[in-house]
């Protein structure tokens, strides 16, 4: 899921910084040598990886592997068959991983109960507060993208849709999967057919009856093409979604029942997503139109069925969400009220936190981090999570016109090569980050019982330390790969003034974002690759992202569940996540 960190809400800012970064530790090629810069053009076809295929033109090959994985029912093969999506996945380098992320936020030490899971979700709805307060003060991002469960896509939203929305399962303090709005649930003896018994005595928060045909009408709603829902494809591994009609029946009130391709390992995972989540279809239709789905939640008032209902929304300001009576576990929620402040302005949210105006933070300026590591403040959170810090370009990018695939393959390789991703690591993520040379993370389960990933350097695609290690050779291996796809350099070692590299970087408001791509302006500079850097608005920002208005990019990616394939399939050609364009 799209990482929110923490975001701009103001208007849209556009700023250009060059040659910003300044590195008090490590710099990244700057004195390299140019002495080896080669005076021939390899051929970038026979540079590029075996396992390539332009992310254009040949993307249905892709689209077609996860197909077969989604349908595989022998795990171990579909294990292997996830290492080859991997394998073409970074093959083309438009996906350039700088790290695995941990989560970092601020608690105050009267609050107690709040939990995460591996994924980045918040639950507040067990929190306790031993001050006396029953309203819990909270930053999670800025004015959010989507409210509606099934177009959501960012960690923000589906924080907010988490304590607002219940589905058939969630997650515990111990980031396991238990029931929700399901009693129980049994499956064929062939793996495919589930049938769900709901709670009784389901009720949304308008005092009316949730059925099992609320969770027939929200799955079929989020697959529709009027919805365009980013994670429609989730439930590509249900019967009949290929065919646009599918498999879900309410049978009565209380059961529901469905039936999938192949059997899933992760099916409780899915019932516990978002885009799982149960909408008032009367609340839904009465407050949308088919040119604006989610338009039912854009302002206070909103039926839900969470422990939580938004009663106030000033919009870029604050949320009021308001303690919902007719919960099915609303006996064990002592909190009346969530104040959320939305910010992206994480100097101001560390004032804000330090003058007891917020209770919990899910951010924490880039400035401070050093201090509150050096006195070990106890209100300072640092916890596992599966998911990757990356950059992205988009392979339709005018930056490649007039080279071929394996040519712009090769011109990635090389701004990948010359990232510093210890630099950034050490120095500005701070928190014990691992350097990332693989988009699925490491630690994340394989599907069959192991670890798909576990030692970084091994079973990764390239030494992420190279640049460290062996400056001079890395920076040219950088110039050979340049020079393969068409580029020339003087006898400095820098692109020469015939074929110029210059390139923008875009990303949303806030400290850590911005110092890493410094960073990297910093580390392209080293061959005279010129990156001005654009910082927009949040919503702005996810928009110009997912429609291609981009050169490079910021991205981050936390898994929605701990399966290699999650991190796979947002890639297919017609995913809403697809922001590199592959495919298209």
């Amino acid at each position: 899921m799209k990482k929110t960190a923490i975001v701009f809400a103001a208007a849209l800012v556009s700023i250009v910084l060059l040659g910003c970064a300044k590195k008090d530790a490590k710099s990244s090629g700057n004195n390299a040598s140019s002495s080896t810069v080669p005076t021939t053009a390899p051929d970038a076809s026979k540079l590029v990886n075996k396992n390539f295929i332009d992310p254009l033109k040949d993307w249905s090959k892709y689209d077609n592997l996860i197909k077969e994985i989604k349908a595989e029912t022998n795990y171990e093969i579909r294990t292997k068959k996830m290492h080859e999506a991997e394998d073409i996945l970074m093959s083309n380098y438009c996906v350039i991983p700088l790290y695995y992320y941990n989560d970092i936020y601020l608690q105050k030490s009267y609050v107690s109960g709040i939990y995460a899971n591996a994924f980045a979700t918040k639950f507040f709805m067990y929190a306790k507060m031993n001050n006396g307060a029953k309203t819990l003060h909270i930053n999670l991002a800025s004015e959010p993208d989507y409210l509606d469960p099934a177009l959501n896509s960012s960690v923000d939203g589906a924080c907010l849709a988490a304590n607002s929305f219940s589905g058939l399962y969630t997650y515990n303090d111990k980031g396991v999967t238990v029931p929700a709005c399901a009693e129980s649930y049994k499956v064929s003896k062939d793996g495919l057919t589930y049938t769900v018994t709901l709670k009784k005595g389901l009720k949304w928060s308008d005092g009316s009856d949730l059925t099992a045909a609320d969770f027939e009408y929200s799955w079929k709603r989020a697959v529709s093409p009027d919805t365009a829902a980013d994670y429609e494809y989730m439930f590509s591994g249900f019967e009949g979604y290929a065919e646009g009609n599918l498999n879900v029946k309410a049978v009565n009130d209380t059961t529901l029942e469905f039936k999938l391709i192949a059997p899933c390992a992760y099916i409780e995972d899915l019932m516990a997503f978002p885009t799982f989540y149960p909408v008032c279809k009367k609340y839904v239709e009465a407050h949308s139109t088919p040119s604006t789905p989610g338009a039912w939640c854009t302002e206070a008032g909103f039926v839900s069925n969470g422990a939580f209902v938004c009663t106030e929304w000033k919009h870029d300001v604050s949320m009021t969400y308001t303690k919902n009576p007719y919960w099915f576990d609303a006996d064990k929620v002592s909190v009346e009220k969530l104040e959320f402040m939305l910010s992206a302005d994480d100097t101001a949210i560390f004032a804000a936190y330090n003058a007891g105006n917020l209770d919990f933070a899910d951010e924490v300026a880039n400035d401070e981090i050093a201090k509150l590591l050096e006195t070990k403040n106890p209100e300072f959170y640092i916890v596992d999570e599966l998911g990757t810090y990356y950059v992205a370009f988009n392979a339709k990018s005018k930056l490649f016109e007039g080279k071929t695939a394996e040519q712009a393959a090769c011109m990635r390789q090389a701004f990948s090569l010359l990232i510093d991703r210890e630099y950034i690591c050490e120095n500005i993520a701070q928190t014990g980050q691992v350097a990332a040379n693989a988009f699925i993370p490491l630690g994340m389960a394989d599907g069959n019982g192991g670890i798909f990933k576990s030692e970084a350097l091994k079973q990764g695609y390239y030494d992420p330390s190279a640049i460290n290690n062996n400056q001079a050779e890395t920076v040219n291996k950088a110039r050979q790969l340049l020079i393969a796809a068409g580029f020339k350099f003087d006898s400095e070692g820098k692109l020469s003034s015939e074929t110029p590299i210059s390139i923008e970087y875009l990303l949303n408001q806030n400290t850590n974002h911005i110092a890493i791509a410094e960073s990297i302006q910093q580390d392209l500079s080293a061959v005279g690759i010129k990156m001005t850097i654009q910082v927009q608005d949040w919503n702005v920002f996810l928009e110009e992202r997912k429609n291609g208005n981009f050169d490079i990019a910021r991205e981050g990616w936390i898994a929605d569940f701990n399966d290699p394939i999650n991190m796979l399939e947002m890639w297919i050609s017609t995913s809403g996540n697809n922001d590199c364009q592959f495919g298209r």
